[in-house]
């Protein structure tokens, strides 16, 4: 093991109050000498001994678990996962919080994102403050929702599959993921050998029976006889280009949301949570209401979900544009879209193609961008459009509020935002921003 450096903090304790919740899954608190320390496994107003993990005596901050407890919140619950906790699976991060005050506590970020990052309030983002659970998953203390349905499981140097530490290569060997989605557990990946692989990906699908895994074998590892407890296809990860190879089974799963069905490819991006596609479209929709023969955009638009929804709502005389740089996905979106004739999906990164096709007025957008944001300069093109309405789904609360005061710059105000816990047990949250011109209503 690599010695610490000599200024190094880590193992130092130090007993603490308890701040406020900062995004990443931990809270804030201070040393005696007024180092700050982002502390995971704690919660706001609790007195506790935080053991550093990272960082050095003139870090700018400090990284640390809650490792005793002094003074718990009434908040706290003992973890009902038996991997969680300070050193063990990076999976989750509020298992010790109740439910509501899991969506609490994500519900303080993303006002605190706001506020710093776009200069909004609640009030002024059209936003009542709550975070909505998803259908089904208010369950009491002490139980947790099985909404994971697709886990990345690392294998250890035994060939125990498990999940890893939290900023760590380290592997926790796992017998159960409670929050994976009951199609995903029911495989039995945790029982068996998976000496020669370096990871494997398991994905069952939402409104259908497919079950797949992805396999990366470690440098010139030979690919194991894979028999799960269910039927399951098969794909690995070559390690020359990283391209995903079909070993056997369906080279795709079939998801189905807002009364489609979609064909996700392997590695393509579909939401994690079961009711999580539903749920997005709802609120989008409900945002945008599309009316017939409208033009639409759906950036970073993957299988073609808002792409699909739309044109089952701008008509046939509408017409939707689809943008996606995975060339896999682009080719599902093609092929879950062929029904409609005014549907075209282009491929490419956003900012390069959106000022290629000409493309100078349209009624309608929806972006979906990766976990950075869109960036100004998207945004900028973005605002000259026109649209009456823009959708904004984001997964990170701090890119949607850089995102948000870009828009204003580009004259366009929030009109409503939702907020969702669609990955409960872990400090993500999604959101929905609704936005129009400045100038229109109050």
């Amino acid at each position: 093991m690599q010695a610490e450096p000599k200024n190094s903090l880590v193992g130092e304790e130090y007993e603490v109050e308890i701040g406020p919740v900062a995004h990443g899954g931990h809270c804030i608190a201070r040393t005696d000498e007024g180092q700050v320390l982002f502390v995971r496994h704690a919660l706001p107003g609790e007195r506790v001994v935080a053991r550093v993990t990272e960082g050095e005596e003139d870090s700018r901050f400090l990284r640390a678990d809650a490792v005793r407890i002094l003074e718990p919140s009434k908040d706290r619950v003992e973890a009902p996962c038996p991997y969680a906790g300070p050193g063990r699976c990076g999976g989750c991060d509020w298992q010790h919080a109740k439910p509501g005050a899991q969506r609490r506590l994500k519900g303080e970020v993303i006002a605190e994102q706001l506020k710093r990052l776009a200069g909004l309030t609640p009030e002024e983002a059209g936003w009542d403050g709550t975070v909505m659970p998803a259908e089904g998953d208010k369950l009491p203390a002490g139980q947790v929702p099985a909404w994971r349905t697709r886990v990345q499981y690392a294998v250890d140097e035994d060939g125990k599959a498990g999940l890893r530490r939290h900023r760590s290569h380290e592997v926790e060997p796992i017998e159960h993921c409670m929050i994976a989605a009951e199609g995903v557990s029911e495989l039995g990946i945790e029982q068996r050998d998976w000496t020669g692989m370096a990871s494997i990906e398991a994905i069952a699908a939402t409104g259908s029976q497919d079950r797949q895994v992805i396999l990366t074998p470690k440098p010139g590892a030979r690919l194991p006889i894979v028999e799960l407890d269910k039927p399951v296809s098969v794909m690995r990860v070559e390690e020359k280009d990283g391209g995903v190879h079909r070993v056997h089974g369906r080279p795709f799963v079939r998801e189905r949301a807002d009364g489609r069905t979609y064909r996700v490819g392997s590695g393509g991006f579909w939401q994690v949570h079961p009711k999580a596609a539903d749920t997005l479209v709802k609120a989008v929709m409900q945002g945008l209401l599309p009316r017939k023969g409208e033009m639409a955009l759906d950036l970073y638009c993957g299988v073609g979900l808002f792409a699909g929804a739309l044109a089952d709502r701008v008509g046939e005389k509408g017409a939707v544009l689809g943008i996606e740089s995975g060339k896999r996905a682009v080719e599902d979106a093609r092929h879950n879209l062929a029904d409609f004739d005014r549907v075209r999906i282009e491929q490419g990164r956003v900012e390069s193609v959106l000022p290629r096709t000409g493309i100078t007025e349209v009624d309608l957008i929806v972006l979906d961008p990766p976990r950075a944001g869109a960036g100004k300069k998207t945004v900028e093109h973005l605002s000259s459009l026109g649209a009456r309405r823009i959708a904004y789904v984001a997964c990170d609360p701090a890119a949607l509020a850089r995102d948000l005061a870009y828009f204003r710059e580009g004259g366009y105000r929030v009109r409503t935002l939702r907020a969702f816990d669609l990955f409960p047990m872990t400090h993500h949250v999604e959101c929905v921003a609704i936005l129009e011109p400045a100038g229109k209503g109050a």
